[in-house]
């Protein structure tokens, strides 16, 4: 994704997660990959929050520029939780998503996790 859209795309879908009633404590990302790290209102759950986000976003995408018309955000997602002591953490993660990913790779970064937290996966069905 272009550069230039990044941060207004992050504070665009920041005010998305708000508006639906969700506190969001940051948006960050690089060209292929967006975090966000937020609290769930108790009326919202993940996969609707996840659907609201990718739907409103890419239509607000489209309208930037010329060349963004056809993007279209991946199918899937992954959603992680984290306790209150490791927010700030998360935070400070998110936003060094530049520098982090210098290092490595969306994906490389995307097995560790799942590797991590002893989530099983087929590469086959990961990545679109």
């Amino acid at each position: 994704m272009n550069a230039d859209v990044r941060p207004a795309l992050h504070a665009y879908l920041a005010t998305v997660a708000r508006d639906a009633g969700c506190e969001c404590f940051r948006v960050g990302g690089v060209a292929d990959h967006v975090h966000i790290a937020l609290r769930l209102s108790r009326t919202t759950n993940v996969a609707e929050l996840v659907k609201q986000l990718k739907s409103v976003s890419s239509q607000w995408i489209k309208m930037q520029a010329p060349e963004l018309k056809k993007f279209a955000w991946q199918r899937g997602y992954a959603a992680f939780s984290v306790g209150p002591t490791d927010l700030g953490a998360l935070v400070e993660y998110i936003a060094g998503q530049e520098e982090h990913h210098r290092k490595r790779s969306f994906q490389d970064e995307m097995r560790a996790f799942l590797k991590r937290y002893g989530v099983e996966f087929d590469e086959r069905y990961v990545w679109d």
